[in-house]
């Protein structure tokens, strides 16, 4: 195991694998009403194809591997994944992030398969607000979601909550307040630039500066995941806040991954079209030295950050790149 570290001295030991671009929501910033055109399922990697990617990236020194969609429990079979990945030798770390609707039923086989820690996106506390923001989702099932997962040990449990102005920026104590009240580790986001939406942004100076109207945020440090959040505690919080800030910002300078799409396109970048393609090497018979030549090149390509919310900036689906 050699370890990655790319042209700004970066080390890259994260891989974030989408593993569909089905979803059951709708989420008012991530996707149109009628969804998006789906690929087509045979153009998407096989499980078994994401394990011989896994194996090489671990090679070159990926120990954490993320699963993401669409929703990724919306693919059957997802417990296979996880359980194929948990075998890998260097592969010490995978996690989950879902919508958190059908995670009450699977968070035990999960756990059971190897996976450690679960995020879910939820972006608000209020049943019929809910149904608004998903288009139909039930909160209720999250929040079964978020306690069988809390119950079975996948933890520490983050939830994920992108901030829209005038749509639930009001909710910033309740959710603030649940790190005390639930111990809850709630991470506020700005609003991405994607292509289905113009909704409010809210910087996250604004939304920091807000919550400390509860009281101070002292700084806290959290190893699990180690991502882009800062984080802080209320006083006398067991849960912490975290803050990311993409736009306002930039976390380049510590990032510390890659993204495999769900059809085996490597992305060094989020908010980069930039892609190396790993499924036609791979269902042309490609070997283990090849894939790893093939991941060195995309993190020889990483920019040194991104260019969001600049004027020639791609606009995201973040439902085909998993976040």
């Amino acid at each position: 195991m050699t370890g990655l570290t790319d042209f700004f001295q970066r080390p890259i030991n994260y891989l974030r694998i989408s593993v569909t671009d089905r979803c059951n929501l709708r989420c008012i910033y991530c996707m149109p009403p009628q969804g998006i055109s789906l690929m087509p399922r045979e153009s998407m990697l096989s499980y078994e194809e994401i394990k011989i990617i896994v194996e090489a990236a671990a090679t070159l020194g990926i120990s954490k591997v993320r699963l993401t969609g669409g929703e990724p429990l919306a693919r059957r079979g997802l417990i296979d994944l996880v359980a194929m990945l948990a075998s890998i030798p260097g592969i010490d770390d995978i996690s989950l992030t879902t919508n958190g609707l059908l995670l009450s039923e699977a968070a035990p086989s999960l756990k059971e398969a190897g996976l450690r820690r679960v995020n879910v996106s939820l972006d608000t506390l209020r049943p019929e607000r809910f149904s608004q923001i998903t288009r139909w989702g039930s909160l209720d099932e999250v929040l079964a979601g978020i306690d069988a997962a809390r119950s079975v040990g996948l933890s520490p449990i983050k939830l994920n909550t992108v901030i829209m102005r005038d749509v639930n920026d009001d909710e910033l104590f309740d959710f603030a307040n649940m790190t005390v009240d639930e111990g809850w580790h709630v991470r506020f986001i700005e609003l991405m630039p994607f292509e289905t939406t113009d909704l409010g942004f809210v910087p996250i100076a604004e939304v920091k500066k807000r919550i400390e109207v509860l009281g101070a945020l002292e700084p806290c440090f959290t190893e699990a995941g180690a991502g882009p959040a800062k984080y802080y505690r209320l006083s006398g919080a067991r849960g912490t806040i975290g803050f990311i800030g993409p736009l306002s910002e930039s976390f380049c300078s510590g990032c510390n991954r890659l993204r495999l799409t769900a059809n085996g396109q490597l992305r060094p970048c989020l908010a980069s079209d930039a892609e190396i393609d790993l499924r036609q090497p791979l269902r042309n018979g490609a070997t283990k030295e090849d894939l790893i030549r093939l991941i060195q090149e995309a993190v020889a390509a990483k920019p040194e950050g991104h260019r969001l919310g600049l004027e020639d900036s791609s606009c995201i689906a973040m439902s085909r790149v998993g976040g």
